[in-house]
């Protein structure tokens, strides 16, 4: 939910979100191989959190993603975690693009900003795929749960990210994670975000797994091979990664089953051989044999927990978009949807015992 950078380039830029192309083009030529200029540059029109651009040169493009300008909420935008991971994962074969640098000297574009490859290939907006064949769709959404499954069976310890995430239960530093931001970022009483901040902290789930999580994986933060080749060439936007329980990241992927189809990533109701899309049993079977598993638990929490989480997260949106730091046009649109995921996360809370 946080960017799914849109490929589309903008028009206008707006002047915070202008980048000093002589003193990043000094930058590159100390920090990228190969590096030649003349540089230009453009900006994503997607983005809602972190500033995304495609540099331009006559050898090669590249990718720099940055912290946006203005007053920012505590612990968002964190480009220094987001390159960390990717620079870890990079070497083991893991679809990420390769990392050039990071720079957090603020005297250079003005804020903290990474560079890394110009990953080619598809993204994928809708869930329901409508450019792909009944096959194709099943063989795509069966190399997203296997990728998914693949980093969680990464070994963190073995490629130096053993510290990415803080000890103890991952629910409850997630839970007091969002609520702080959502009340760093409240602007009206919403009683579904009150009844959630008292019932998720008191029916915590035991923690039994520890892995790198995502955070916000779904459809449209990845790129797919050329064509129609069911392959993921690159998962994109680790702005929400740390180490915890599997099960959330997992379950967050898996709310897209639960979620009315309305041009992203749900598929409720759609699912069959009629589309090719499987079900949510067989996805959740064939993540089980994939990461070894003999099953999941009741997922009416899970469901809660992260739709609560993403409400929050979008009120940080609404709250940028209010104070005129919100990095994308569609942030009013976007920061509307606060009031009905809140609705939608107390459903599940009920179902789970609230």
């Amino acid at each position: 939910m946080t960017d799914a950078p849109d490929e589309s380039l903008q028009a206008d830029i707006p002047e915070r979100d202008r980048l000093d192309t002589g003193r990043l083009s000094a930058w590159m030529r100390d920090h990228v191989d190969g590096f030649d200029g003349p540089l230009t540059y453009a900006k994503f029109a997607g983005g809602q959190s972190n500033p995304t651009y495609k540099l331009m040169t006559p050898g090669a493009d590249y990718v720099l993603r940055r912290k946006p300008m203005g007053e920012l909420l505590p612990s968002a935008h964190q480009v220094d975690r987001e390159y960390r991971v990717m620079a870890a994962l990079h070497p083991t074969g893991f679809p990420v693009p390769r990392q050039y640098g990071l720079c957090q000297d603020d005297g250079v574009i003005g804020s903290d900003f990474y560079v890394m490859e110009m990953v080619e290939g598809r993204t994928i907006w809708d869930g329901t795929m409508p450019d792909l064949s009944p096959d194709q769709r099943r063989d795509h959404y069966h190399a997203m749960i296997d990728t998914l499954a693949d980093l969680h069976n990464t070994d963190h310890e073995a490629i130096g990210l053993g510290d990415f995430g803080r000890p103890g239960n991952y629910f409850e530093r997630q839970v007091g994670r969002w609520t702080k931001q959502y009340r760093a970022a409240e602007t009206e009483h919403m009683p579904a975000m009150e009844t959630l901040i008292d019932f998720l902290p008191r029916t915590l789930p035991e923690q039994t797994r520890t892995s790198i999580v995502h955070g916000d994986y779904r459809v449209d933060n990845m790129k797919f091979a050329s064509g129609t080749e069911p392959r993921v060439a690159a998962v994109l936007d680790w702005e929400l990664c740390t180490l915890g329980d599997p099960t959330a990241d997992l379950t967050y992927y898996l709310m897209s089953w639960v979620t009315v189809p309305e041009g992203r990533s749900g598929v409720m109701g759609l699912t069959g051989a009629e589309t090719g899309i499987p079900d949510l049993d067989e996805m959740v079977a064939r993540y089980c044999a994939r990461t070894g598993r003999d099953g999941l638990p009741a997922l009416d929490w899970y469901f809660a927990f992260n739709l609560f989480r993403l409400a929050s997260i979008v009120q940080g949106i609404k709250k940028r978009f209010l104070i005129g730091t919100a990095s994308n046009a569609k942030a009013e649109a976007t920061a509307a949807r606060v009031p009905m995921l809140a609705d939608a996360a107390l459903d599940f809370a009920r179902k789970a015992g609230a």
